[in-house]
């Protein structure tokens, strides 16, 4: 079983929205996500989608874009993105999955011999930047991510790994320890996947090692619309 993972798709099925004016990484980038998916993906395999899955505002209307992601090949493990205003009570979000479509929000699943956890997360709070909001959620999320992660520990079996996804990035722009990198390292888990940055002028890294720990970005636009190999 092989894992991959792709993010912040910004699909519209139900009331198509035009992404190609965000630049040319996003001509076509649909049609390139399948192909590559075609490609690489196994019906045995896992994807892994960490947020900004729909522009879709209520649940009804990210059902077109949902169906589309049950009819690719594999295991698909979802995870809510900033801007998926659709996904609001998880219990009504896995009601509306088709199969082989799986939603994690601050617990775990299990998949062979992989588990997948995590949060949404939050913007890290830089002194310049952050409001008293901003902390507040970003606490918030600490708690969140802890209780994803106690409950991946208890499923976790001999040679079983721990995959964490996140939609934004667990570090600062300086890429410095975290609460987030401190849980991580300490739950001595096997990767980390996280989205939300985009456009050609990101200068983050697409994969940055803590510990032992790769942190692979995959915002489909930074990783030209191509799966990309976790485990």
């Amino acid at each position: 079983m092989k894992v991959f993972a792709i993010s912040d798709l910004h699909l519209s099925g139900e009331n198509p929205k035009p992404m190609d004016i965000f630049g040319g990484a996003w001509d076509n980038y649909i049609e390139k996500i399948k192909a590559s998916w075609d490609e690489c993906v196994e019906d045995g395999d896992v994807v892994l989608i960490s947020g900004d899955i729909s522009w879709a505002m209520g649940l009804e209307e990210a059902k077109k874009d949902l169906s589309f992601i049950g009819s690719l090949k594999g295991k698909k493990v979802i995870i809510r993105g900033n801007h998926d205003y659709w996904w609001k009570s998880i219990s009504a979000v896995r009601n509306a999955l088709p199969a082989g479509v799986y939603a994690v929000q601050n617990d775990a699943v299990k998949t062979g011999n992989v588990i997948v956890c995590g949060s949404r997360g939050w913007t890290t709070p830089e002194k310049e930047h952050a409001t008293a909001d901003d902390k507040k959620i970003y606490e918030r999320e600490i708690i969140r991510m802890e209780m994803s992660l106690k409950t991946a520990e208890k499923m976790k079996d001999e040679n079983d790994k721990i995959v964490v996804m996140t939609h934004y990035p667990p570090f600062n722009s300086r890429i410095e320890r975290s609460p987030f990198v401190e849980m991580f390292s300490g739950f001595k888990v096997d990767a980390v996947v996280y989205g939300h940055l985009h456009g050609k002028d990101c200068r983050a890294s697409r994969l940055v090692e803590i510990d032992g720990i790769r942190y692979y970005l995959t915002s489909c636009d930074l990783v030209e619309n191509k799966l990309v190999r976790i485990l």
